[in-house]
């Protein structure tokens, strides 16, 4: 029995650290077990040019905790009047490493997203030709489409289309959460494929048996639990495809908990003793560092982190339940089972 593992320290391909006084009380939940993190331009307002993606990352950095060793890795928010050379000179600099494709309307802060896909085709011309990935929020937010089936339309209607009249062009679908995902991520080149956390731990009867848990609300929303299973199999199987991108993403408590609560699950204080969770029930622990830290890094073309963190086996862990902000708080996500593993100091 395995009650000791060391792996390189892993990253994170998709992080929300929102800004101000909330970036200041997240930030070190991150960069505690993290060496590099993809950064979501998501805020108000977005960040949709090189400028503002410097501007933001001076403010990460101005936040970061005394010695920590953290790198955030910044994006650009594609609208349809994003400018292509901006953001060729952006990653031409080494300041991106990604531009985020959001659906307009498909979740927190995405009103400035995409609505007529064919009004990006420029800008997805070059990032292929630069070799700049870009990563999806995979849903179509057309009111008709069942929730339930929003990614895998999105799949279907969007995301295949773009990749075929755009050859080369390097794609990451982020936060997967159906079988569709995992077996269209299976049967592509050139396309990774994030996991997170909270999608390997619940499916939709977490959400709404018993009443509902606005704390396990988050989009894209759990699936059925054979989709949960697909996504497990995937993060397990060491598939190069597959890495982790926590989609960690704070709401205050005000925000969750009311008639309308905000998506997002906060999960950057815990996420590598619930991970060694449900690694270890799988009898794959061998398979942990393959999906946190170096299947991302060698899809975008990174080296692996050379230095280590370990995990031990041993009495349960205690984390806060949440994280003060000001004078409000963000609840910290309950994997619903106790937690064995710990990083070693």
């Amino acid at each position: 029995m395995t009650n000791e593992l060391t792996l390189r320290r892993p990253d994170d391909w998709h992080l929300h650290l929102r800004d101000g006084d909330m970036l200041a009380a997240v930030l070190p939940e991150t960069t505690r077990h993290f060496a590099r993190a993809i950064i979501m331009p998501n805020l108000v307002p977005p960040v949709v040019t090189g400028a503002q993606a410097a501007a933001y990352r001076d403010r990460i950095t101005a936040a970061m905790p005394n010695g920590a060793d953290f790198t955030p890795l910044m994006t650009l928010y594609l609208t349809e009047d994003t400018d292509a050379e901006d953001v060729a000179k952006a990653h031409a600099s080494g300041l991106i490493t990604a531009v985020k494709l959001y659906p307009a309307g498909a979740t927190t802060n995405s009103a400035s997203g995409v609505s007529n896909f064919d009004n990006v085709r420029p800008v997805l011309e070059k990032m292929a030709e630069i070799g700049l990935p870009l990563c999806l929020h995979g849903e179509v937010t057309d009111p008709e489409i069942d929730i339930f089936d929003r990614e895998a339309v999105f799949i279907d209607r969007v995301l295949d289309p773009i990749r075929k009249s755009t050859p080369g062009l390097r794609t990451v679908m982020e936060h997967i959460t159906t079988k569709d995902g995992v077996d269209y991520a299976k049967s592509q080149d050139n396309l990774g494929a994030t996991i997170t956390t909270h999608h390997l731990v619940i499916n939709r009867n977490h959400i709404l048996v018993g009443g509902i848990k606005p704390h396990y609300y988050c989009l894209p929303v759990a699936k059925r639990e054979l989709h949960r299973e697909a996504l497990v199999e995937a993060a397990t199987s060491g598939g190069a495809r597959f890495f982790l991108g926590t989609d960690s993403a704070p709401h205050t408590d005000k925000l969750k908990e009311n008639a309308c609560g905000c998506a997002g699950c906060f999960t950057a204080t815990n996420t590598m003793s619930i991970l060694a969770e449900v690694f270890e029930k799988q009898g794959a622990l061998e398979k942990l560092e393959a999906f946190t830290s170096l299947n991302g890094p060698a899809f975008y073309g990174l080296p692996a982190n050379e230095n280590t963190i370990t995990l031990s086996k041993g009495e349960p862990v205690t984390y806060p339940d949440k994280i003060t902000v000001g004078d409000e708080t963000v609840t910290v996500f309950d994997p619903g089972f106790p937690l064995h593993w710990r990083v070693a100091d």
